[in-house]
């Protein structure tokens, strides 16, 4: 009987064994869960650390160029509306230029007026001196045509 009890206080042993086998099998099993569940909720940590940091960089990012559009926005529009004042000042002296140059094919017309009036005159004058000329000619001949029949001794005739 003693051998028995001997027995079953070594199965016991070995039941003690195998339950202190089992449950440190179990309490390092948990160990390594825990362990594993650490690390990967250390890695999933980082991951959203490295996503929110990339994102607040790209925001930066983001916020430099809207500022850097901004200013070259508002460059832009400094140099469109000093074209527009450009263009106003231009197109006030092409209208004066134009305005000018009206006036100048005006008198031109003028001066071209007065030079075939000028050619004209000088030609009726020409046509009058020789219209003159002949007449002073005729009368000319008629007073020695007049002469020659009119007696040279009478006073009236002279």
């Amino acid at each position: 009987f003693k051998e028995e009890i001997i027995q079953y206080r070594r199965g016991l042993n070995d039941t003690r064994n195998e339950q202190h086998l089992h449950s440190t099998f179990l309490a390092s099993t948990r160990m390594k869960l825990m362990a594993f569940f650490v690390a990967l909720s250390s890695v999933v940590m980082a991951g959203f650390i490295y996503q929110a940091m990339k994102q607040e960089y790209n925001l930066r990012n983001m916020k430099t160029r809207m500022a850097e559009n901004t200013a070259d926005f508002q460059r832009n529009e400094v140099a469109i509306d000093e074209l527009k004042t450009n263009y106003q000042i231009m197109m006030k002296a092409l209208m004066a230029v134009n305005s000018h140059t009206v006036e100048l094919n005006e008198k031109k017309k003028d001066h071209e007026t007065m030079a075939q009036q000028v050619t004209d005159h000088s030609v009726a004058k020409e046509n009058a001196e020789r219209d003159i000329q002949q007449l002073k000619k005729l009368i000319l001949d008629r007073d020695t045509a007049i002469c020659a029949f009119a007696d040279i001794t009478k006073v009236e005739a002279r």
